[in-house]
């Protein structure tokens, strides 16, 4: 079964998150537990927990079809000890926070080198700085965010996330989420049926379907390999229909939440209502 669904406002309440989706017809949604451009939010209250947890119950959002994104503040591969320090904590608590409302998933995106420690470094301080968070919290899988590369970020090869998946200890507690956008602008073509195949085999090859916790399903303004990081509308970008009617057919992407990140929220109803119904569709060229 397909969970699809949007990054959706917890704008007036975190239960209005599940509302949001309910109105979309979504079977799955992504939202932030806290502001994502600040590093702290005040404490979760009984009232918040126990409001967002009765919306989820209310609509049939069970954890699994559920993806929150932690702060884009966040750095776990820092150079800087302190800095990095800074980001460990903020990740720790965005885990604490996804506990406390019983969800079971947690996106982020892997971390920046900054042009001042090597990538092998980087990865290697971002696996530490999972395991370091992995300890000190229970329930919530790490689940790692492909990047387009712009800049110093890395993730953008398969290669990078399984280094990092390699240097967690606990491996039952981390995944990763495909960007559908990031993967186009980092240079996996998607643009054919031929090409998702290879592309979804390359990803086997490296990182494992196993690993797979979730996806963000996003059309490109970018360029192929261009290394830019600019999404658009479903069919309206430089990727195409193909890849999206080709997710929904392949029962690999099954179980896990399938999220539009796309620039216009005011068709994500019917983005929406188009990935279910490429389900029953013939296959594309």
């Amino acid at each position: 079964m397909k969970f699809i669904g949007a990054h959706v406002s917890a704008s007036g309440g975190l239960e209005n998150a599940a509302i949001r989706a309910h109105e979309l017809e979504a079977t799955a949604f992504a939202l932030f537990t806290k502001n994502q451009r600040q590093w702290r939010a005040a404490p979760l209250t009984d009232d918040i927990i126990s409001n967002f947890k009765r919306a989820c119950e209310k609509y049939n959002y069970g954890p699994g079809q559920i993806l929150p994104h932690d702060s884009f503040l966040i750095n776990l591969g820092h150079p800087d000890e302190d800095a990095l320090e800074k980001s460990r904590k903020a990740f720790i608590d965005e885990l604490q926070r996804c506990e406390q409302l019983g969800l079971t998933l947690l996106n982020f995106h892997p971390g920046s080198h900054l042009k001042q420690i090597s990538e092998d470094e980087c990865l290697a301080k971002i696996a530490q700085s999972i395991n370091i968070a992995l300890d000190k919290t229970q329930g919530v899988t790490a689940v790692i965010e492909n990047t387009a590369g712009q800049g110093s970020n890395l993730g953008f090869r398969f290669e990078h996330l399984a280094a990092i998946i390699d240097g967690v200890e606990d491996k039952s507690r981390v995944g990763v989420c495909i960007d559908t956008c990031h993967a186009f602008a980092a240079g996996y073509d998607l643009r054919t049926v031929a090409d998702c195949e290879k592309t979804f085999d390359e990803f086997e090859k490296i990182v494992g379907f196993e690993y797979l916790r979730g996806m963000h399903l996003n059309d490109a303004k970018s360029t192929f390999a261009s290394r830019v990081d600019r999404h658009h509308s479903l069919g309206k970008g430089n990727i195409g229909h193909t890849p999206f009617s080709w997710i929904m057919r392949d029962s690999r992407f099954d179980g896990i939440p399938l999220i539009l990140e796309t620039i216009n929220p005011d068709i994500w109803a019917e983005e929406i209502a188009w990935l279910k119904a490429q389900q029953d569709q013939q296959a594309v060229a």
